[in-house]
């Protein structure tokens, strides 16, 4: 069948519109790909974190790791620990690491850890990254092979600098074509595909099939497919959001996760980075007001980053609103990025669903106007269905907290908690998550993660029941605990893998200048 569908184009840039150009370039060569990107809209990129799939991605665009780590000014992510969320009092933490626990029944290994220890949290006993997070260290050493590791690990990473190393390896490696202009308004057909798009200087630039990374503006899918919008504030209630960017002194810790402190009205987040931190308060508008969100801001900032002064930096405001689209493919569009939807920040699931979307789009790319519909159909159902277990496991956090405050009161409210989510909270009080509770192939959130928030949050452990092997469970923690201590003698910090991928950056450089 000769291709119906050959030229792409890509409206807006950014990480979601340089990562599905570089993407589809990569894995789709057949295609041409255009992509047009406004020349004076900031993006909105205040600092990232991503999960390991990332690192799948960068291998099959065909970025080195050492390249990709220098040129984001990037760290390695492992997992995110969670202050305060649980009864907000002294000790009230947890850690959602990206590896596992131990293989095997996880009631036994459940009933092991109770016996074991109770004072050790669950992520301590059951997965060696907890120990490795702790201590600051990296997840794998320089001699590996890119992108192996000791542990599962994702990345912090400069949103800003991603963007650029992304254009600069689609536009010079992969053959993208790059326009710099403004989109005025799109052209469809007599069928109600997209034929076209009229630009303010180039005119008109048609294409057959066309990715809509606009951001919250949604240009295509939104204001000219009207491709319907889902509300999700009845369940998700923060809106809001400061932002700022702490520099830190040279040989600062770098942490190994994504650190979330709860506040009365939301949660901090602290990503650090060799140059930097990200810090920035979440919050919910109508229980907290822009002052009260800034106060708490530079609070913690004076608390936390020794040596700065908070009154010297200004935020950034962000405001967004929770929801997504009800079609995300409609046509020949698809909206990618904060232009398909956006759920607060928290356990950093944007970046992971732009993958996830382009890996389906690239895997089932459609070559007829005929296939349209059912390639629409197969993949609205399908990121609907994941939109909803994001919005589940994000309630999941809060609906466990047992903080007095109205806001984190509201949040345990029934009528804000999904059925589904419901439903499974009943179950699994019965019987910890499992597979049979997530049967999608790639599912963002695994039994393993629901596993490390419900038990590091205090929800009551499942009953024993005849025939576990609590035994053979106890000897796999003891295993864990072997590896860990294993992973201290031998895993670098942080701080000295990225110092020394750096000094080798330089050495290299003065070693080019002179031959």
């Amino acid at each position: 069948m000769k291709r119906e569908i050959e030229h792409v184009v890509i409206v807006g840039g950014g990480t979601a519109g340089w990562l599905s150009a570089a993407y589809l370039a990569a894995r789709r060569p057949d295609l041409t790909i255009t992509l047009v990107e406004a020349p004076d809209i900031p993006t909105i990129g205040v600092g990232e974190g991503t999960w390991p799939t990332m690192r799948d991605t960068l291998r099959t665009i065909g970025i080195p790791e050492a390249e990709f780590l220098l040129e984001c000014d990037a760290s390695f992510k492992q997992g995110s620990r969670f202050d305060g969320w649980a009864t907000g009092k002294a000790g009230d933490s947890y850690l959602h690491p990206f590896t596992p626990p131990a293989p095997g029944d996880i009631r036994a290994m459940l009933s092991a850890w109770q016996d074991a220890n109770q004072r050790k949290k669950f992520a301590d006993l059951a997965s060696p990254q907890a120990t490795v997070c702790e201590r600051d260290l990296a997840p794998r050493q320089r001699a590996m092979p890119d992108y192996a590791g000791a542990l599962n690990y994702g990345y912090h990473l400069d949103a800003g600098k991603f963007a650029r190393l992304l254009k600069r390896h689609a536009t010079e490696r992969l053959g993208v074509r790059h326009i710099a202009d403004h989109m005025t308004d799109a052209i469809s057909d007599e069928s109600g595909l997209i034929s076209a798009i009229n630009l303010r200087d180039m005119g008109v630039l048609e294409g057959d099939f066309f990715l809509d990374c606009t951001g919250m503006a949604g240009l295509l899918s939104g204001k000219h497919l009207d491709s319907g919008w889902i509300d999700r504030g009845d369940v998700s209630f923060n809106d809001r959001a400061l932002a700022i960017q702490v520099p830190t002194k040279p040989g600062a810790t770098i942490p190994s996760q994504t650190v979330g402190t709860a506040h009365e009205a939301g949660w901090l987040w602290d990503i650090a980075l060799p140059n930097r931190r990200g810090i920035g308060c979440v919050y919910a508008s109508r229980f907290c007001d822009d002052a009260q969100a800034e106060a708490t801001l530079r609070s913690y900032i004076m608390a936390n980053v020794p040596g700065t002064d908070p009154e010297t930096l200004t935020p950034r405001k962000l405001t967004f609103r929770t929801g997504h689209r009800e079609r995300f493919w409609q046509g020949n569009c698809l909206a990618i990025g904060l232009s398909a939807g956006f759920i607060e920040p928290l356990e950093a699931s944007a970046i992971v669903l732009i993958e996830l979307s382009l890996k389906s789009l690239t895997d089932n790319f459609p070559v007829s106007r005929a296939a349209l519909p059912a390639h629409s159909d197969r993949f609205n159902a399908l990121f609907r269905y994941r939109w909803d277990r994001i919005v589940d496991f994000l309630k999941l956090h809060y609906v466990l907290s047992r903080r007095p405050e109205p806001y984190w009161v509201a949040q345990r409210a029934p009528e804000s908690i999904p059925d589904s989510l419901a439903s499974q909270l009943t179950l699994w009080r019965d019987q910890p998550p499992s597979q049979w509770d997530f049967p999608q192939a790639e599912e963002i959130f695994s039994a393993a993660s629901q596993h490390y928030v419900l038990y590091g949050m205090g929800f009551p452990v499942p009953q024993p029941v005849p025939g576990m092997d609590v035994k053979g469970a106890k000897q796999r923690l003891a295993e864990v605990h072997d590896r860990a201590r294993g992973l201290r003698a031998a895993l670098p910090t942080n701080r000295v893998y990225l110092d020394a991928l750096n000094t080798t950056q330089a050495q290299n450089s003065r070693a080019g200048e002179v031959a």
